[in-house]
């Protein structure tokens, strides 16, 4: 299934397309500024992000028959977000890793990943339908779909963490309704709903690290 005909899919490629063009237009320092991430610079903000196409072809050759154990991002994101889980685990490892890779990749290079590889690959998945299940190291087994959602909220929110360092327009309508709406579907509903509107005094914030 192309983009075209997958709404995540098609704000993942839109998402992919600000990151590159915000990337263009950035003079030589910029690429060093802070984030408002704890020792995170642009650059490094790049590479966490960055798409990478061997993942892709990852995808490809782990497709499984049989229904998945996890169907949908706010799945995937309740797993890694739980006590105990890799956010929390494996942050430090994952900070060092995308600083290695700001170490050795020009800017050119990140760039290249969000507007030209990432998309790319991204259409060498068109006949992967949302539903397909592919093997998952910590999962078990996972959608394409959910995989994409994720996928799209990390590029939205740290894009937001982009534009807090060096301005540029906003992410889009599309990508910050479905944003908002996975992040509250990781919450435990009632907690979430009663929180949302004064009722509860439950903890619900925040529900990704």
């Amino acid at each position: 299934m192309s983009s075209q005909n997958d709404p995540v899919r098609a704000l993942l490629a839109e998402a992919w397309v600000s990151w590159a063009e915000r990337g263009a237009a950035l003079a030589a320092e910029d690429w060093e500024r802070p984030t408002r991430l704890p020792g995170w610079t642009v650059r490094d903000l790049y590479a966490h992000v960055a798409p990478v196409p061997e993942m892709f072809t990852g995808l490809r050759a782990a497709v499984l028959d049989g229904r998945p154990e996890v169907v949908d991002g706010a799945g995937i994101l309740r797993v890694y977000n739980r006590p105990g889980g890799i956010a929390h685990t494996a942050a430090d490892q994952v900070a060092e890793a995308a600083k290695q890779v700001a170490q050795v990749a020009e800017p050119a290079v990140l760039i290249a990943r969000f507007g030209v590889e990432g998309p790319a690959a991204l259409d060498g998945l068109a006949d992967l339908p949302p539903g397909a299940a592919v093997a998952h190291p910590l999962l078990g087994s996972v959608t394409v779909g959910a995989l994409g959602e994720v996928a799209l909220m990390e590029a939205t929110v740290h894009l937001l963490d982009l534009i807090a360092a060096v301005g540029g327009p906003p992410p889009a309508e599309g990508a910050l309704d479905f944003t908002r709406a996975l992040l509250a579907r990781v919450a435990d509903p009632v907690d979430f709903i009663e929180a949302a509107t004064g009722r509860g005094a439950a903890a619900v914030l925040p529900v990704v690290r």
